[in-house]
C-alpha cells in the first residue's frame, strides 16, 4: 500500500517554488455553473492546441451537463507545479510518461484510476510502462496512456529504392550499411547534436537493446551500476558518430530535420515526433523507419516506445465520473484517429486505427507490444544528462563518462534512492 512521503514532498515542492513563482494559471476544478459541472483539463503539448480546441468544442456541443476547459498553456509543466503550490488543482491533466509522472504519484497529487473501466481498452505494454515510472510500488493506476512516440532509425524510403539498400536487423548490418552508403558517395546518418536534447534519441534507441529495461530502479537499490550497464551504449554511440555530418555538434534539430528533408543523408536516428517538420521542409519526402538494432541478436529488438500523453485526474478533483466522462470521450475511436493524423504519433488505445505511413517498418514492434520505454524518462532533469552525453560525445572518453554517470546519479537521486531502501527495508 502506498504511504505518505511528506519529507519528499516538501523538498520536491521546495524546488519547485524557486524555479516556478513566476508562473500562473487561475483554474476552478470541479466547480458548478448554472447547473452544469465544470471540468478543467491542463495539457502539456502546446503543438497540438488545435487537435484540443477541436476536442473540446465538439465534447461541449455534445455533451448538456458538463462544461470542459482545456489549457494547453506553454511551459504547462512548470505551470502545473505552481498551482500545486498554491493547491489550485485542474481535475485532469495531460502530460507525458516521464519523472514529472514519477513525482506527482509519489507526492500523491493524482488518484487511482484503476476503477475506470475504459482502462479496458489501453494497451497492456503502456500501462506496464506506467507501472515501471513509479519509483517505489504502489497500488492501483495513476494515468490512461493515450498516445506514443516511437524513437529509432528513420530513412528515406526512396534513396534505399535506388540505391538498393537493405533494412538492417542486427548492428552489424547496420554498421555494414553506413558503411555501403558511404561507398555509394551518400552520407548515411544525420544527428544534430548542438541541441543537447537529440542526443538522446540514439542513446535511448540503443540502450532498450542493451540495458535491462528496470536498469535505474537496480541501481537505486544498489544491485547495478551504470559504469557496468550501460559501456556498450556508450560504445556504440561513439561507433555512429562517423558516419553523420561533419561536426555534429555545430547543427541543431531544426537543421537535422531540413538536412534529412533535403537529401542529405540517408537516414535519420530520431523518433516520430520529427516527422511533422521533415514534411514541412519536403512534402513529397517518402520517409520510412526500422527499430534501432542495437545488438546482433535480432530476438533482442526492442522498439522504443513510451508515453506521450496521458490523462491523469487528481486527487482534488470534486467530480471524478465526470472527469470520467471527458476521457471517455476522448479515447473514442475517431478522436484518437485526429490526435493520431495531427501528430504522427502511435496509440495506446487497442484498436483499428490508421498509423502514419512513416511508422510502418514499427508497425509490428507496436502491434505486438515488443516496446521498451525511453531509459531518460527516468532520468531527474536536474542531472542534464543530455548535456551529459554531449559532452562525451565530444571528448570520447567512455571511463570517465560512466564514473560521471554514477556519481551523477547519486548526487541528483539521493532522496529517491533513501526512499527505495526504506520501502525495501520495511518489505
Amino acid at each position: 500500500m502506498k504511504t505518505k512521503k511528506t519529507r519528499f514532498f516538501s523538498i520536491f515542492l521546495q524546488v519547485v517554488l524557486v524555479v516556478s513563482m513566476a508562473f500562473a494559471l487561475a483554474g476552478c476544478g470541479g466547480s458548478q455553473t448554472e447547473g452544469k459541472i465544470e471540468i478543467e483539463l491542463v495539457q502539456y503539448k502546446p503543438e497540438a492546441v488545435d487537435v484540443f480546441e477541436q476536442l473540446e468544442e465538439e465534447f461541449n456541443a455534445t455533451h448538456d451537463d458538463i462544461v470542459l476547459t482545456i489549457e494547453s498553456p506553454n511551459d504547462a509543466t512548470t505551470i502545473l507545479k505552481t498551482r500545486f503550490i498554491r493547491e489550485d488543482y485542474p481535475d485532469i491533466i495531460g502530460i507525458g510518461g516521464d519523472v514529472n509522472y514519477s513525482n506527482f504519484v509519489d507526492s500523491d497529487i493524482l488518484a487511482d484510476v484503476s476503477d475506470y473501466e475504459g482502462l479496458d481498452s489501453i494497451n497492456d505494454a503502456y500501462v506496464d510502462i506506467l507501472e515501471e515510472l513509479e519509483f517505489v510500488p504502489t497500488e492501483g493506476t495513476y494515468g490512461v496512456p493515450y498516445v506514443a512516440n516511437a524513437a529509432g532509425v528513420l530513412y528515406n524510403e526512396d534513396m534505399f529504392e535506388e540505391y538498393g539498400w537493405e533494412v538492417p536487423v542486427t548492428w552489424d548490418e547496420f554498421i555494414a550499411l553506413c558503411e555501403q552508403i558511404e561507398a555509394d558517395g551518400v552520407q548515411p546518418l544525420y544527428f544534430g547534436f548542438k541541441d543537447t536534447w537529440t542526443c538522446l534519441a540514439p542513446w535511448n534507441a540503443l540502450a532498450v537493446d542493451l540495458a535491462d529495461y528496470d536498469i535505474c530502479r537496480q541501481v537505486n537499490s544498489g544491485t547495478a551500476t551504470f559504469t557496468d550497464a550501460y559501456r556498450e551504449v556508450a560504445e556504440k554511440m561513439l561507433e555512429l558518430l562517423p558516419y553523420g555530418e561533419d561536426g555534429p555538434f555545430a547543427y541543431g534539430y531544426n537543421d537535422a530535420c531540413t538536412a534529412f528533408a533535403n537529401g542529405e543523408s540517408a537516414m535519420y536516428t530520431i523518433g516520430s515526433y520529427a516527422i511533422p517538420q521533415i514534411l514541412s521542409v519536403n512534402p513529397e519526402m517518402n520517409i520510412n523507419s526500422f527499430v534501432m538494432p542495437g545488438s546482433n541478436n535480432t530476438e533482442e529488438n526492442v522498439l522504443n516506445s513510451g508515453v506521450d500523453l496521458m490523462f491523469c485526474v487528481t486527487e482534488a478533483c470534486e467530480n471524478k465520473e465526470a472527469a470520467y466522462e471527458v476521457i471517455d470521450f476522448l479515447i473514442e475511436h475517431d478522436n484518437v484517429q485526429l490526435y493520431l493524423d495531427d501528430q504522427n504519433a502511435v496509440p495506446c488505445v487497442e484498436g483499428d486505427f490508421e498509423l502514419a505511413e512513416e511508422l510502418e517498418g514499427m508497425e509490428a514492434y507496436i502491434n505486438d507490444g515488443i516496446m521498451s520505454d525511453y531509459q531518460d524518462h527516468y532520468y531527474p532533469s536536474e542531472m542534464s544528462v543530455d548535456a551529459l552525453i554531449q559532452t562525451f560525445l565530444i571528448e570520447q572518453d567512455v571511463d570517465d563518462f560512466l564514473e560521471t554517470f554514477d556519481t551523477n546519479w547519486v548526487r541528483y537521486n539521493r532522496d529517491i534512492i533513501r526512499m527505495v531502501e526504506e520501502y525495501e527495508a520495511g518489505q
